[in-house]
């Protein structure tokens, strides 16, 4: 499936940078930079990512921004209006947000709290990069930490002999999370103008234990393999 979204984008791109050519070398005039065309980069992959994952909260927020902005571009809405409502509307749109998760993931929350995290490791990246690789019996309960910057932590090669938990925090970052193939993985998520990525198989009836993953990201993605 992600190949072929990455093919999509790659003729839409080829297409428009063709028309783009032939503008600009004069051989003729195709307009499809209408008022507003940027926002088709917020709408088409808000779209992209409802159709993918439809329980991911921020692709409908992208979504509402990216045609908001669309009507502002037209002279459908005014701009000056839009700034009035929108310090106010983040406030309810991460207050509805906060409610979701709470009343969807309460058996997971109490799962979590159960779990003892005294000793957690920690990983940190602030405006750097972090890759970590795990084997064996050395994945303990861990905190990833990513500030401008990019967390990889593998533990694909690790033996899990009960359940765990990884909080993951990524702020105007990145965390890439690799698991292995013979658990469970659930997720707690909190996301802000961000995203939380699960492609691990949805439910392993072979795994005997489950890896809790309580993520929260703002202006940056958590994603798990």
């Amino acid at each position: 499936m992600k190949n072929k979204w990455n093919i999509l984008w790659g003729i839409v791109l080829i297409v428009i940078g063709i028309i783009w050519g032939i503008n600009s070398l004069g051989i003729a005039y195709i307009n499809i930079f209408f008022k507003g065309w940027w926002t088709l980069f917020i709408i088409v992959p808000s779209i992209i990512g409802i159709v993918k994952n439809a329980r991911e909260f921020s692709n409908y927020v992208w979504l509402l921004l990216g045609v908001v902005l669309l009507l502002c571009a037209r002279g459908i809405i005014y701009f000056d209006i839009i700034m009035k409502l929108l310090l106010p509307s983040i406030l309810v749109i991460v207050g509805i947000s906060f409610i979701f998760k709470n009343v969807t993931s309460g058996r997971i929350n109490k799962k979590i709290k159960d779990i003892d995290t005294n000793g957690m490791e920690i990983y940190v990246a602030s405006f750097s990069e972090n890759k970590v690789k795990l084997r064996g019996d050395e994945f303990k309960n861990t905190s990833l930490d990513s500030t401008f910057g990019n967390i990889k932590f593998d533990i694909s090669e690790c033996d899990i002999n009960e359940d765990k938990i990884i909080k993951a925090s990524a702020i105007f970052a990145g965390v890439e999370i690799i698991v292995p193939s013979n658990v469970n993985v659930k997720i707690k998520a909190t996301n802000i103008f961000g995203g939380t990525s699960n492609k691990v198989k949805e439910k392993n009836t072979d795994a005997k234990y489950t890896i809790y993953i309580e993520s929260f990201a703002m202006f940056g993605g958590v994603n798990i393999r």
